[in-house]
């Protein structure tokens, strides 16, 4: 392959100078139907092989357009399915560059064939590896589920990314709905964790794989030193109730959040920071959204929604299968009340509660605002498993508002006995105090030490081991 190719140029921008070492270089399509020659198809459109990106092992492959059109067939395959299996020998994560046509049709079977490996391998690397892949150009029908089978999807902001094409939707064409189009697949679907030109791209690929283990056994690799302040005081994060995701960041040693999925169900913030060098997964809710400025630019909410426990619980998933812990900022009053979501809120909201509670790694609440209901209990409370929960002086804990409560236990008893009794239930029942009298909350501390708490909280974790009942897999 040229070495001026638009493959060759991503890897090249991708990997750590000169640390690439190509594999299969010489592999070539082996089909002759409909006058496809082998010496049309140099490396069969992929290039693949290992390097280094900041030191960590990297595995990768990187298709060429210019090739065929980027097509995968037989050969194509073989040489993703073989970096896989030395992926996994290996223990390091493999990252696909997709800039494909899709299947190749002069290959027929072979070419479904193909695909069907690939797929293989993805679900047997899936908890042992680290998966990323980044769409640079065109992913189409079978092509679209690489993304949708790995950890983490990147997408060029002119990229394509769709099974069934915007034109082939009955009543819609591209120029109506692009739902091919990055902005749609990252804030609709929910398939792409971060989306930016091809240079951006690859700039935070490169950060995510330094946060990130290089696979389920490594616990050590991503560690970095710390030189933050580990006992910081932040008084400011008291004003972050609403948007967490900047909380994230006041607590991130060098304020560094990295954020997954900014763009999908915004109300519940998923991603990376690290605290005393080693990386944690956040998991907050979010009830509004503030501008550079720290002005409130857009109202969501604090409440839990489908789509919300679905980012959650696959992202709690991935933290437990490699030993990440795990930190919650909760904030929340119930669930969205749309006809929509009751189709289904129920199924999500159990998944979430379900990838929680069987998550072996260290576990961390803090409940910064309010903490009401069974939506509480679903956030990692500790009632579902939660190791340690801390819970700032004006928390609420408890069933239900406390206006609301009052209303439906003293119901035509006048505004003023409402209002008498709403404030007592408030004192007694909602009062993060009485949940810590009853061991629901374990420390009460102040908004500005957060830091310092939680930091120590996850040292006390950090040699914690939990069993689980003997069985082959749950099926939630």
């Amino acid at each position: 392959m040229s070495n001026t190719s638009k493959a060759s140029q991503r890897i090249n921008a991708l990997l750590d100078d000169n640390s690439f070492v190509e594999l299969g270089a010489m592999v070539t399509a082996r089909a002759t139907d409909f006058n496809l020659k082998p010496t049309d198809a140099p490396s069969d459109g992929c290039m693949t092989g290992y390097g280094v990106i900041d030191g960590n092992p990297v595995y990768v492959y990187s298709q060429d357009v210019s090739v065929l059109n980027g097509t995968l067939g037989e050969m194509h395959a073989k040489k993703i399915v073989n970096l896989y299996d030395l992926a996994m020998k290996t223990g390091a994560p493999v990252i696909g560059l997709l800039d494909c046509a899709g299947l190749r049709l002069q290959e027929a079977t072979d070419a479904l064939n193909a695909f069907g490996e690939i797929y293989l391998k993805q679900t047997m690397a899936s908890g042992v590896i680290p998966q990323i892949t980044a769409v640079m150009g065109s992913c189409g029908g079978g092509l679209a589920l690489f993304p949708g089978m790995t950890d983490f999807t990147f997408m060029e902001e002119n990229a394509k990314l769709f099974v069934n094409s915007p034109n082939a939707l009955d009543g819609n064409n591209a120029a109506k709905c692009d739902t091919a189009s990055a902005k749609f697949q990252a804030e609709e679907s929910g398939i792409v964790d971060y989306v930016g030109d091809e240079a951006s791209v690859i700039e935070k690929i490169r950060e995510l794989v330094s946060l990130l283990p290089g696979n389920n056994e490594d616990n050590a690799s991503y560690l970095t030193e710390c030189t933050d302040d580990l006992n910081r005081v932040n008084p400011e994060i008291a004003g972050c109730v609403g948007d967490t995701s900047i909380a994230a960041s006041i607590l991130a040693d060098d304020n560094a959040f990295f954020e997954l999925k900014a763009g999908y169900a915004k109300n519940m913030v998923t991603g990376f920071i690290r605290l005393n060098g080693a990386t944690v997964g956040v998991v907050a809710n979010r009830s509004e959204i503030c501008d550079e400025e720290g002005k409130v630019s857009e109202k969501l909410g604090a409440v839990l929604t489908k789509q919300g426990c679905e980012k959650a619980a696959d992202f709690v998933n991935f933290c437990d299968a490699f030993e990440i812990p795990v930190l919650t900022l909760t904030n929340v009053t119930g669930y969205e009340a749309t006809k929509c979501s009751e189709k289904g809120i129920a199924r999500a909201a159990a998944k979430m509660t379900y990838a929680f509670a069987n998550a072996t790694v260290p576990k961390v609440n803090v409940i910064v605002g309010k903490a009401y209901g069974t939506a509480y209990t679903a956030m990692n409370s500790k009632a579902v498993g939660a190791d340690l929960t801390i819970a700032w002086p004006d928390a609420e804990v408890g069933t239900m508002d406390s206006k609301l409560a009052a209303k439906i236990m003293y119901e035509g008893q006048g505004a003023e006995m409402i209002e008498e009794k709403a404030e007592e239930y408030r004192r007694l029942q909602s009062n993060v105090n009485s949940a810590a009298r009853r061991g629901y909350v374990d420390q009460i501390v102040e908004p500005g030490l957060t830091r310092k708490y939680v930091i120590g909280a996850f040292e006390m974790l950090f040699a914690k081991s939990e069993d689980r009942p003997a069985k082959k897999h749950g099926t939630v």
